[in-house]
């Protein structure tokens, strides 16, 4: 029987540090960068705030992740239900927004983010 439960931390944690990186590097960072955000929101049992790199499609002002293996997973459940705040990196800015996670009767988990308007540009 195949294990199904969270992988292992130091895993996760060099896998995501190597994306980051990635995401940053001269090279590949263009063409990651459209793929590929970081989103930062705060836990809702621990208070505490967490960064994670993640793939995304984006549609004006809405953004979609599909959360690959959700069941060894544990950052989107904090926004099942009515959801949560969120950050995420987007265009080299902070965006903020609204994220709620759906899961399907195949298990799959598809979160959508709600884009807030950006800030207004300062005119003279």
């Amino acid at each position: 029987m195949r294990y199904k439960g969270p992988l292992p931390k130091r895993f996760t944690d060099r896998f995501n540090a190597w994306m980051v990186g990635l995401r940053s590097s001269p090279r590949w960072g263009r063409r990651v960068s459209g793929r590929l955000t970081v989103v930062t929101y705060t836990g809702r049992r621990s208070g505490r705030t967490f960064s994670t790199p993640v793939a995304y499609r984006r549609a004006t002002d809405a953004v979609t992740i599909t959360v690959a293996m959700p069941e060894r997973k544990l950052w989107w459940r904090n926004f099942t239900g009515e959801g949560g705040p969120i950050s995420l990196d987007l265009d080299g800015s902070d965006r903020t927004g609204h994220a709620v996670a759906r899961v399907d009767e195949k298990g799959r988990v598809t979160i959508t983010v709600r884009l807030d308007q950006p800030p207004a540009p300062n005119s003279p």
